[in-house]
């Protein structure tokens, strides 16, 4: 190799080097991440949250432009146990924004995230509700949302471990698929699928085409389709139909209604069920049943009010026989409402003897 030809080798080298430091300082410098960062704690903030970073977020060019996040803390404001924790996470940009587009995101991937329900209930309660007239708005996802090594929890306990979910495409008119693979706290694999086309018809948010599938296990699948309709608020209806099957207790008929509420009436959800022997016509009120819950579960140092006995709700219930976990429910009937008794069977556990449940205040065993 002549002596010209070898300084041309190297001089091409040293340009071709400093061309791709170029490039990226280029590339850090158009994705700003105290941008996104800002951004990301802007939006928190006007939720109601604060968003925390162990460390500066990093950006990366290869495979795609995107914002490498670690150490990740969401809490309310003021609140000491966060909402969530995750060991890092990754905001994947359209390159529309690499090249000075208005900020979006693409893709966001969580890593090892952690949800306390117990602080998330905690914020919820303190959030301002949402005003009557507010419309409800479709957020887009560009290509959508990955999350991986999750797990959900209250305070100490753990409800779901090793949680996957992910999401595609989320836009009006096109087909949003989500799912997700868990495991509860028994150890028992828990498994969803869903699917809908979401659009706005005038001020109303429409899901098209609902297909729910639940699994829990290989002994219970759930599997239910239909139409829903949102205006804001508790302003929501919606119909849902399909299939409960269990192994060795036969396959059930499931209808769920969802009427807005109105004037006089609140929300409210009628549930039916009818299968082998066991049958259920109920007409339940979510939000006040998600309260009641709420004051069910809360420790007893947290508890404003008194808790009341039972869920609200009216219809009917029998039940021949029913095995939830290590309960065994034999010859339950319930009828629920203003002016009706409310009655209990007989609860057994595996390898014990019945035990009759004492009947509430103005009713009778059956």
């Amino acid at each position: 190799m002549t002596r010209g030809l070898r300084r041309l080798l190297i001089g091409a080298s040293v340009l071709a080097f400093a061309a791709l430091i170029a490039a990226l300082v280029a590339v850090y410098l158009l994705l700003q991440p105290d941008r996104f960062t800002a951004m990301l704690q802007e939006q928190a903030h006007s939720a109601g949250l604060e968003l925390n970073l162990a460390s500066p977020a990093s950006p990366t060019l290869f495979p795609r432009p995107a914002l490498d996040l670690h150490g990740i803390t969401l809490n309310a404001e003021g609140a000491d146990s966060p909402i969530l924790l995750a060991s890092r996470g990754r905001l994947v940009l359209p390159w529309r924004t690499l090249l000075g587009g208005p900020t979006a995101i693409a893709q966001m991937e969580v890593d090892a995230p952690r949800v306390d329900l117990d602080a998330l209930q905690d914020w919820l309660a303190t959030s301002p509700p949402q005003t009557a007239n507010a419309a409800p708005t479709i957020p887009r996802i560009d290509a959508g949302i990955s999350i991986e090594h999750g797990s959900v929890v209250r305070g100490d306990h753990v409800l779901l471990n090793n949680v996957t979910l992910s999401a595609g495409t989320l836009a009006p008119g096109q087909e949003f698929p989500l799912g997700m693979s868990a495991s509860t706290a028994a150890g028992a694999p828990l498994q969803l699928r869903l699917t809908a086309t979401p659009r706005m018809q005038g001020s109303a948010m429409q899901l098209d085409n609902i297909q729910l599938h639940l699994a829990q296990g290989g002994n219970t699948t759930l599997a239910l389709a239909g139409n829903a309709r949102w205006h804001g608020a508790a302003n929501a209806a919606a119909h849902l139909g399909g299939k409960l099957d269990r192994a060795g207790a036969g396959s059930y008929t499931v209808a769920l209604t969802l009427t807005p509420a109105d004037q006089t009436d609140p929300l409210l959800l009628h549930l039916q069920l009818d299968g082998p022997d066991n049958h259920a016509d109920l007409r339940l009120p979510p939000l006040a049943l998600a309260h009641w819950w709420n004051t069910l579960n809360a420790p007893a140092d947290r508890q404003a009010e008194p808790q009341p006995e039972l869920p609200p709700g009216s219809g009917t219930l029998q039940i021949a026989k029913l095995q939830i976990g290590g309960l065994a429910i034999e010859g339950l009937s319930v009828q629920a409402g203003d002016d009706a008794p409310a009655a209990a069977g007989t609860v057994t556990k595996p390898s014990a003897a019945p035990v009759k449940a004492k009947p509430r205040a103005g009713g009778k065993s059956k």
